[in-house]
């Protein structure tokens, strides 16, 4: 049977978009030291704590440049306890694909679909943020073969809750060379999340690219709880500290390294009703005080927030407001983060 695809174009390599696009020497470097300052956290020689906050999704860069440089003025404040990476979610599409997806497919949110013009605008985006506020960022690994465009910038990756099934997905996070977290699937089957670290964490054979490559193994891989739905569509959470003490257990009966999670406050967990997170970053921060096992594993929180409360419809164009999940606010934002560095 024909394969019913019309081939548009070939993209170039990564690398070549790399030499046509480079980062500086500068640039360089604020991402090694940061990268090893997480690798650090979630391996336990840093006993700070991993903020990864910012937008659903990356639809607007003047206002992701502002949301980022108003997170630089809370760094400097609270950077013996929390250690922050922005989020910069640039594939991120409404939840079926249709209409917005993601900055990547349409760099102009209303604007013609341009695929090569999206990869050079989240590569030139997430240059600006680190040379204006010194952030490396997280993304989704939502289009593998997308991630290689970004390599050299980024320095905290996430395979969400239906990807996390995939073979490739998981073959690619054993090779990023970056942290990745693993989100558990929307059953909640926590064993299936862990299978997805093991998969990471392991040396994998596999066809990229038109390449046969081989990859070392990615040791800090590890899992993301966002809470899953159940058999009747309901959101259920898996925050609570008997939910982190199970997985404590768990990780226990497996030989993984570097057993660590990071709390997504939101999706599940929250319902989407975004005002929650609040309450469950506080409530996450209490079980590690009352558990040492759980506070060794707990390495930091995912907080879905922008400028402005909410979402909205593309068509109203509030600047700082989602397209996308609803987002926490910039005030409540500010104010939970100085919370939490008392908190912890």
């Amino acid at each position: 049977m024909e394969m019913q695809m019309e081939y548009i174009r070939k993209l170039p390599e990564p690398q070549e978009l790399m030499e046509q696009f480079p980062i500086d020497d500068k640039v360089k470097a604020i991402k090694a030291k940061r990268d090893e300052e997480i690798k650090d956290i979630l391996t336990g020689k840093d006993n700070r704590f991993l903020l990864i906050i910012g937008p659903c999704s990356a639809d607007n860069e003047p206002a992701v440049l502002d949301y980022i440089h108003r997170l630089v003025k809370v760094q400097e404040q609270v950077k013996d306890k929390i250690f922050i990476i922005p989020r910069v979610y640039t594939s991120k599409p409404r939840t079926i694909g249709v209409g917005y997806k993601g900055m990547l497919h349409q760099p102009d949110p209303e604007g013609k679909e341009d695929m090569l013009g999206g990869i050079i605008a989240i590569r030139e985006m997430n240059a600006r943020v680190v040379r204006e506020t010194g952030f490396t960022c997280a993304e989704e690994v939502l289009y593998p073969e997308i991630f290689r465009y970004l390599s050299d910038l980024l320095s905290y990756a996430a395979v969400g809750a239906r990807s996390v099934e995939d073979q490739f997905h998981r073959m690619i996070a054993s090779g990023v060379g970056i942290p990745v977290g693993m989100k558990n699937p929307t059953s909640g089957d926590i064993s299936v999340m862990l299978n997805s670290i093991e998969a990471a964490q392991h040396t994998q054979d596999f066809l990229f690219r038109g390449w046969e490559v081989r990859t070392k193994g990615n040791p800090l891989a590890h899992a993301i709880l966002r809470g899953y739905v159940d058999s009747f569509g309901n959101s259920m959470p898996n925050y609570h500290y008997e939910n982190l003490q199970r997985l404590y257990e768990a990780y226990g009966k497996r030989d993984l390294a570097y057993p660590a999670v990071i709390v997504d406050a939101n999706h599940a967990n929250s319902g989407k009703k975004y005002l929650e997170q609040i309450r469950i970053a506080k409530d996450v921060i209490h079980s590690r005080k009352h558990s040492a096992d759980i506070k060794q594993l707990v390495k930091g929180l995912m907080i879905e927030s922008y400028i402005e409360d909410g979402n909205q419809k593309i068509s109203e164009g509030t600047y700082g407001k989602s397209i996308t999940d609803p987002c926490l606010g910039w005030e409540k934002s500010e104010r939970l983060i100085y919370d939490m560095a008392e908190l912890l």
